[in-house]
C-alpha cells in the first residue's frame, strides 16, 4: 500500500510503498476511505510530541471500510463503515479503566502516534475503539467528528453549564463546538490570529455572537473560555476574560509554557483545567448528536500524496475547517 510515513527529519513525511497491514487478533482491517489532518498530527510530525512509533504514519481521524476482521471481532463485518480516533487502546483493568476514566489509563495507545495511523491507503485499528459513523455523513464530512469534533464536544462538557463561552483558536474543533453550543442555547465568542478577517467571518457565519483577535478582550465577561489553539499566553488571557467562578479549558494535547500571571487572575474560584484524549463515551454521546443538530464540517479534500502541503497550510494557520487526505 502507498503511505506517508515520518522516516525522515522531523516536519516532513515520505511518501513509500510499504506491506500491506494484517489485522491480528480483536482487530480490524480498513481501506481508509478519509484520514482529517489535526494539529496533534502536525505536533507529532514536528517532533514536539517525542517518543513517536518508529517509522510511523500519521493520523488518527480516520474513516474506513471494513476489509477484513481478526479473530474474536464480533462488533463488525466486512463492509461496514467505521471511524477510528485518537484513543487507540487502553489496558482496560488499571483503576483510570475501571472508573469509566480510560482516557488516563497509563498504558494507553494513541493512533497516529503509538500506532501507526490513516495517512495511507489501509490501516489496522482495535475494533473495541472504533465507532460506527452516521449515515448523514460522508466520508470526507465524518473525518473531522472524530477528533476536532469529539475533543471539542468533550472540552464542551468540562465548560459546565456556562452560557457564554469564548472559543480561542478558531480552526476545526472550535467551528464544530461553536455549532453544538449554538444548537444548546449558548452564545458563542470567537478568538482568531490577531487579524485574521477570514477567520472572524467563518466564525460569525456558524453563529459567533462575536469575533475578534486573541490579543481582544470580548464585549462582555465570558463564563468560560476554550483554548484550542496551543499558545500558553492566552491562558492568561482567558482568565481575564472570564467572570469570577469561570472556568478556562485547555483542550489541546500540547501547548507552548504558560507565562507567569499574578495570582489576581485566578482569585474568585476560577479555575484552569485540561482535557486529556478522549472515552468511547465521549464518542458515543457526540456522534450519537452531530447528526440531530446537525453539524456540518467545512472540509478541504486533498490526496494522499500531498500530507505535507496540509500540514504545511495547518502550520501556517491557512485553513478553514478541516484538510482531509484521500487516498
Amino acid at each position: 500500500m502507498r503511505a506517508m510515513v515520518l522516516c525522515q527529519a522531523p516536519g516532513r513525511l515520505a511518501c513509500m510503498v510499504v506491506p500491506d497491514p494484517r489485522p491480528g487478533p480483536g482487530e480490524v482491517l480498513l481501506r481508509v476511505a478519509a484520514c482529517a489532518v489535526c494539529r496533534t498530527d502536525l505536533h507529532v510530525v514536528d517532533g514536539e510530541l517525542p517518543d513517536a512509533k518508529p517509522d510511523l504514519v500519521p493520523g488518527h481521524e480516520i474513516v474506513g471500510h471494513v476489509v477484513q476482521v481478526g479473530v474474536g471481532v464480533e462488533r463488525f463485518r466486512p463492509g461496514e463503515r467505521v471511524g477510528v480516533p485518537w484513543l487507540g487502546s487502553t489496558c482496560g483493568a488499571c483503576r483510570f479503566c475501571l472508573a469509566g476514566r480510560e482516557n488516563l489509563c497509563p498504558a494507553a495507545r494513541f493512533t497516529g502516534y503509538g500506532r501507526d495511523g490513516g495517512y495511507a491507503e489501509l490501516a489496522v485499528a482495535d475494533a473495541r475503539f472504533c465507532f460506527p459513523i452516521p449515515a448523514a455523513f460522508s466520508d470526507v464530512e465524518a473525518a473531522p467528528l472524530l477528533c476536532a469534533g469529539l475533543i471539542g464536544h468533550r472540552a464542551l462538557r468540562m465548560a459546565g453549564d456556562a452560557r457564554r463561552i469564548g472559543l480561542y483558536g478558531f480552526g476545526a474543533a472550535a467551528h464544530i463546538v461553536a455549532q453544538v453550543a449554538r444548537y444548546e442555547g449558548r452564545t458563542v465568542f470567537a478568538f482568531t490570529r490577531p487579524g485574521d478577517k477570514t477567520a472572524q467571518d467563518f466564525a460569525r457565519a456558524l453563529g459567533a455572537a462575536w469575533s475578534g483577535g486573541s490579543d481582544e478582550a470580548p464585549p462582555e465577561p465570558l463564563d468560560a473560555a476554550i483554548l484550542f489553539a496551543p499558545i500558553g499566553a492566552l491562558v492568561p488571557a482567558a482568565l481575564r476574560a472570564v467572570e469570577p467562578g469561570g472556568t478556562v479549558v485547555c483542550a489541546g494535547i500540547h501547548m507552548s509554557d504558560i507565562p507567569a500571571f499574578p495570582y489576581a487572575l485566578l482569585w474568585s474560584e476560577r479555575v484552569v483545567r485540561s482535557v486529556a484524549n478522549l472515552t468511547r463515551a465521549d464518542g458515543d454521546a457526540f456522534l450519537s448528536l452531530a447528526p440531530r443538530i446537525p453539524v456540518r464540517t467545512e472540509v478541504h479534500p486533498m490526496p494522499l500524496d500531498r500530507a505535507n502541503e496540509a500540514l504545511d497550510r495547518l502550520r501556517a494557520g491557512e485553513v478553514t475547517g478541516a484538510v482531509v487526505l484521500v487516498p
